[in-house]
């Protein structure tokens, strides 16, 4: 049961025909006015005639159950929350904000509360008063804080709402709360008082989960579009629900070994092509997969079984559909009234005010509240490279340039700092990751230190290098050995994430697979090393679904990913390849421990153009742990190929590419190979090698070498 605030922090409810705001009455009137009628004292029992049995149920209802209006002065806030939210620094607004089914004077209802500053009146429409606008007006606080308030009797859990809002241009607008739980589901629009409650499972993740996120654990994510992931067989046109979802989600996850999941944006969003970036139910987990309380069943079945939760989360642009932010009140309520600031001209979507301090606490907010009644392990900002620069997307004399003549959006950069400072100091064991796509400094540095405060950054420069590399025939790769070095000059310059995300799988792009050159046995080949060498690559993994299998086709996010290509040997090799990759970078702390730091890699070979291959060493706190790493990126098998060594004695092949598990061609190094005392590579000790083609290879000092990983299951 909520708290009850003192009456007079409320505002007097407006008379229907007044169009000014009215401040409330003092303090003894407005109870005067709430107050059930009081009985009167009772006669001598002997000079008392009998009542009647329907006298006597009109005294007692009269006497015990208060007689409550439309809408009564009710609030949520205390002056501290107004003065934080004023400021910008109220983090946990969904706790006041929206809907919320309470008990007051006895009676169950409901407290709704929306900010409206530039409203002349507020009301509540629904199918409780069969949408009339004018039955039920709220309050307005006397504060100048802008916050229409009221509580409801007898509405309840399951009712649509939106709220009537007249503009003080004379506008009539109906508004989805931007702080509800729950949508109808597209193409309908209207909000649903709904609640958070759920009894988790989950205790011995989060009080362990720091250990997961840690930066300096092995951190590999699967990026998934629930609607897309999979379908019903019997129902293909039919989204799962979030419990269907997790019944056969949870065990893939688990047997590939990613760490990590992250989810495409499942806030409600009006239009499904927009795979979830044009979001208008910020609050909301999206109906079309079911309820809240069967997203958090998921999101708990995978903390049960070791697997964290990444959510993206869109705090750059949002859509201008009527219903939803965008002119608010008939005012620039959210978004940035001067158009150079305020609207974005890739995605005809509307840019937030990060200058204004409500937004900034409803941004972070909302941040906060999917970490706290989702128990999310870590969000991925979007499009943060957009957020960062006035002159984004935009030509010469369509922005203007900030206070220092630079073209940095100086309120953005604040916001990104306070975000990050709210969600680090609130919940530590986290991570936020910042899709950046620029040369912006610091990006996952400290605050403190001068930068964002992000826990980490994808390392676009690195998928776009790597792609591109890998998409030439392995004939010419010998003239663009610089694109497959160079990510090694800056590596470490942030905490670098390594995606292979969708936006390299749609628009044309074909898929990962098609991507590479050659026959069909090349193709495959090529893929396999090229997950090898993200694998080993130092920083964290992100794979998009279906590339963990070979997808053929581009991604269609109206079907179904293609789970019957499992049924062929290619494609089964590239999900024991990913399998036996993820399980590699778990088990072997060379590819984690200081997986952000210069110490951990250390160039063999990185010259060999001409042969196109590459040798490298990654390396852990123990050097019992060190790993060679050789990546072959022509079709040409090299027989005793020499390859300078750390140190002396026996070292085995813990991992090839090309086994014929893999569907490779089973050129393979059996048994452990003592070093001889060869100088190579400016190393005292070396060994000589089998180089398979289009493979890659591992070795590790043969004391306690695990066996090789495409036996783990």
């Amino acid at each position: 049961m909520a708290k009850k605030i003192d009456q007079t922090e409320t505002a007097k409810p407006e008379a229907k025909s007044a169009a000014a705001k009215k401040t409330v009455k003092p303090k003894a009137e407005a109870l005067k006015e709430t107050a059930a009628p009081k009985a009167k004292p009772a006669a001598k029992a002997a000079t008392v005639a009998p009542k009647s049995k329907a006298a006597a149920k009109k005294e007692v209802t009269e006497t015990t159950v208060p007689v409550l209006r439309a809408v009564e002065a009710y609030s949520r806030f205390t002056d501290f929350d107004i003065g934080l939210f004023k400021s910008g620094k109220h983090y946990k607004l969904y706790e006041k904000f929206g809907s919320h089914v309470v008990e007051f004077n006895g009676v169950i209802g409901t407290y709704f509360a929306v900010w409206a500053p530039n409203a002349q009146h507020v009301t509540l429409i629904g199918n409780f008063n069969g949408w009339n606008r004018g039955s039920h007006p709220l309050y307005v606080r006397w504060d100048g804080s802008g916050i229409w308030e009221g509580f409801i009797p007898n509405v309840g859990v399951g009712e649509t709402y939106k709220y009537y809002i007249k503009s003080s241009t004379g506008e009539d607008l109906e508004k989805s709360d931007p702080f509800a739980l729950r949508w109808e589901v597209a193409p309908k629009t209207a909000s649903i008082v709904a609640d958070t409650f759920y009894e988790w499972k989950d205790a011995d993740w989060m009080a362990t989960r720091e250990g997961h996120n840690a930066l300096n654990r092995p951190y590999s994510v699967y990026e998934m579009h629930l609607g897309s992931w999979a379908r019903s067989v019997e129902s293909p046109d039919e989204f799962l629900t979030y419990d269907q979802l997790a019944d056969k989600l949870v065990p893939y996850i688990k047997e590939m070994g990613f760490t990590h999941v992250e989810f495409m944006p499942i806030m409600e969003h009006p239009y499904y092509p927009s795979w979830g970036y044009q979001i208008t139910g910020f609050f909301a987990a999206s109906s079309r997969y079911g309820t809240p309380q069967q997203l958090m069943y998921l999101i708990e079945q995978l903390h049960q079984a070791g697997i964290g939760v990444i959510l993206d989360w869109v705090p750059s642009h949002f859509p201008g559909d009527i219903h939803a932010l965008y002119n608010f009140d008939g005012t620039h309520l959210y978004e940035h009234a001067d158009v150079r600031k305020g609207f974005h001209p890739d995605w005809k979507s509307y840019i937030f005010n990060y200058g204004r301090n409500e937004v900034r606490a409803f941004l972070i907010s909302n941040a906060i509240f999917w970490l706290d009644r989702y128990h999310a392990d870590g969000l991925r900002v979007d499009a943060v490279a957009s957020m960062l620069y006035l002159d984004y997307s935009r030509n010469h004399g369509e922005w203007e340039a900030n206070i220092y003549g630079g073209n940095e959006n100086l309120e953005a950069i604040s916001f990104l700092k306070e975000f990050n400072e709210a969600v680090y100091s609130n919940f530590p064991d986290t991570q936020t990751i910042a899709e950046e796509s620029t040369s912006f400094t610091g990006v996952s540095r400290p605050v403190y230190a001068g930068g964002l405060g992000f826990g980490m950054k994808w390392m676009m420069g690195w998928m776009h290098d790597s792609i591109k590399y890998f998409s030439t025939d392995p004939l010419y790769r010998k003239y663009h050995h610089n694109q497959i070095t160079f990510s090694l000059i800056y590596a470490f310059t942030e905490n670098f994430m390594l995606p292979f995300s969708h936006d390299e799988v749609v628009y044309g792009k074909g898929s990962m697979l098609r991507k590479m050159p050659g026959d069909e046995w090349q193709q495959f080949a090529n893929l396999r090393l090229l997950y090898s060498y993200m694998f080993t690559h130092p920083g964290t993994k992100l794979l998009f679904m279906g590339a963990e299998f070979g997808q053929g086709t581009e991604w269609n996010f109206q079907h179904s990913l293609d789970w019957y290509l499992l049924e062929y040997p290619n494609h089964q090799g590239i999900k024991e390849t990913v399998k036996a990759l993820n399980h590699l970078y778990r088990d072997e702390p060379a590819l984690y421990e200081k997986g952000f730091e210069w110490s951990s890699f250390e160039w063999v070979d990185g010259g060999n153009s001409n042969d196109s291959i590459l040798i490298y060493n990654r390396k852990g706190h123990d050097v019992s742990n060190d790993l060679v790493i050789v990546l072959n990126m022509t079709p040409i098998t090299h027989h005793g190929y020499r390859v300078g060594m750390p140190s002396k004695g026996k070292w085995t092949e813990i991992f090839n590419s090309d086994a014929k598990v893999y569907w490779g061609s089973g050129v393979e190094n059996s048994g452990p190979l003592a070093t001889e005392g060869v100088n190579w590579h400016g190393r005292d000790n070396s060994i000589s090698i089998t180089v398979p083609p289009l493979g890659a290879v591992i070795f590790k000092k043969a004391a306690e070498v695990p066996p090789k990983y495409e036996l783990k299951k």
